[in-house]
């Protein structure tokens, strides 16, 4: 109950946010999916939203206009969407790949009082200079150029004041309608809608805090120090907190196109060599990579060396990941189906539904596909997406981690074959995949892995006999309970309440009714239109909750 009472005090509390979103949704076309969660009975909003003109257009289309223009915490849902291409269908993926998150800049009026209150000084004891317009404005933050007090230039990327506060009521408003589509939508309820906001809290919560992305810098720095071939931009930690960072500017040439780099004096195949060359280190090596290497997050210096830029959407591989990582390489290598099945079972990924005997078939279909092709005639990016929509038919929820190695993989092969039509990224990756095996098939490995096993034996060997004998226990003694979960009877028991205070208030309304006819019958007491006012005062109210209770059975269209 108390939480009840918390929820709806939130849902009050952002009420002018919520009319944002569905003016937003109806505007594009989803006012059936409002209709269909009920959502305007759980909050006082006008039903004159739902009747407005909606824009034509495919679904994918509608709905990547809509994220946009609902703003950051909408635009990062749909990013999130588009790495789960297992989940939706291609074409909205695609659609959602294209999201833009571009906004009009916060004025410098604003942004300078937020960057001295950040950091604790005047702006001008922190910067020799500040540009005030910025050179790129997101939904989050934007980048100003400036020069420090020893003359260094840098990018000040400032979160912009109200992000945080907009974006936690949307992860309210987000989660409400989630729990809403699972309850009144079970089409919807396999593609797991809570889940994914969930996902979202965490991605959202990580990106908002700049000292995140400054610790992933100073790793990275670490991890290629002795790296030639890439260049980490220098962090500048006294100029930096959680809503405010500081890095050198790095000035280089975008890779978008082979000819930019060679008007540069820059060999396109070398660059897309040494970003291979960096992506896979990443991923085998240092376990932490870079998700998003996309031209606009990459500088090319001279001598082909890669600068990356913006650490805050970053991938890591633990131990355990990246064990199972390898057993899929092996079973791969080795074409063998039963051990991708135990692999996707550990990650425990595979849908309790799933037809386990299909999805082998599946798997054997799609290795036969690539038999025979030399690796330069495999497409990477094709290959993920074949894979992506095995998941998608089965049901496969795959780890956030494994989807933004997927994205880094596809973006990264684009973007070397965009530079050198012939870059092999697979042939590239071989070394480190062989290398990976061999550490995972070592007399070391397979000792540690073996020493592990036996220990994990020992201790379950040592707790089993009193678990067992507490079980036993609680059995003779009549204490042994189970736990029962109930599914899919929310909207059966909604009915039934519905049902229940409808019946409630027609009984009311006839006792009053009822009551007020003996009182007039009766005619004593103050008297109004020559009428006993008590009475006449019962009958305006029977009146009144006997209109409401036929509006609101009228509107819910259940006669």
């Amino acid at each position: 109950m108390e939480m009840s009472l918390l929820s709806m005090n939130r849902s009050y509390r952002h009420m002018k946010r919520y009319r944002q979103v569905i003016s937003v949704l109806v505007k594009y076309g989803f006012s059936e999916i409002l209709a269909r969660t009920n959502f305007w009975a759980r909050f006082p909003i006008s039903k004159k939203l739902l009747r407005g003109k909606s824009i034509e257009g495919s679904y994918a289309v509608r709905i990547r206009m809509a994220l946009e223009e609902l703003g950051p915490t909408f635009i990062k849902l749909g990013q999130i969407l588009s790495m789960r291409s297992f989940l939706i269908p291609p074409e909205l993926a695609q659609e959602l790949a294209r999201l833009q998150d571009e906004v009009p800049p916060v004025p410098f009026a604003q942004i300078k009082p937020f960057v001295e209150k950040e950091l604790g000084r005047e702006l001008g004891n922190c910067f020799q200079s500040f540009q005030e317009e910025p050179i790129a404005a997101a939904s989050i933050a934007q980048a100003h150029p400036a020069v420090t007090g020893d003359g260094q230039e840098v990018i000040v990327k400032v979160q912009r004041p109200t992000a945080r506060e907009i974006i936690a009521t949307d992860m309210e408003i987000l989660m409400e309608f989630a729990q809403l589509l699972e309850k009144y939508v079970p089409e919807i309820e396999q593609y797991d809608p809570v889940g994914i906001v969930e996902d979202l809290a965490k991605t959202t919560k990580r990106e908002t805090d700049f000292l995140n992305e400054a610790r992933n810098i100073e790793l990275f720095a670490r991890n290629f120090q002795e790296v030639e071939t890439v260049y980490v931009p220098k962090l500048f930690r006294d100029l930096t907190t959680s809503r405010v960072l500081t890095l050198e500017r790095i000035k280089g040439v975008k890779p978008y196109r082979p000819e930019v780099l060679r008007e540069a004096g820059l060999d396109p195949k070398v660059v897309a060599q040494n970003g291979g060359r960096a992506l896979l280190k990443q991923i085998f090596e240092d376990g932490l990579f870079h998700a998003d290497p996309h031209p606009g997050n990459l500088f090319i210096l001279p001598g082909n060396i890669i600068a990356p830029v913006d650490y805050g959407m970053m991938g890591r591989l633990d131990s355990h990941l990246m064990s199972l990582f390898t057993d899929a390489l092996i079973a791969v290598t080795r074409k063998d189906v039963e051990g991708i099945i135990r692999v996707l079972t550990q990650l425990g990924i595979t849908d309790e539904r799933a037809n386990l005997m299909s999805l082998r078939l599946d798997i054997a279909e799609l290795m036969d596909s690539y038999y025979g092709l030399r690796l330069g005639q495999i497409n990477l990016r094709q290959a993920i997406e074949r894979g992506s929509e095995l998941a998608r038919n089965y049901r496969v929820r795959v780890p956030s981690n494994l989807l933004l190695l997927g994205k880094a993989l596809g973006t990264y092969e684009e973007l070397g074959r965009t530079l050198d039509p012939e870059y092999d990224f697979i042939s590239e990756a071989r070394p480190y995949v062989r290398r990976l095996i061999r550490r995972r098939m070592s007399v070391g490995e397979l000792s540690r892995q073996a020493f592990k096993l036996l220990r994990d034996t020992y201790r379950l060997l040592r707790v089993l006999p009193g678990e067992l004998e507490l079980i036993v226990t609680r059995i003779r003694k009549g204490n042994l309970s189970v736990q029962l979960q109930h599914r899919g009877l929310e909207k059966l028991i909604a009915q039934i309440d519905r049902t229940g205070n409808r019946l409630s208030l027609s009984l009311v309304i006839a006792a009053l009714i009822v009551g007020s006819s003996l009182i007039v019958q009766i005619n004593r007491g103050p008297r109004l239109f020559g009428y006993p006012a008590v009475g006449i005062l019962g009958f305006v109210i029977a009146g009144i909750f006997g209109i409401w209770l036929i509006i609101t059975i009228l509107r819910s269209r259940n006669l």
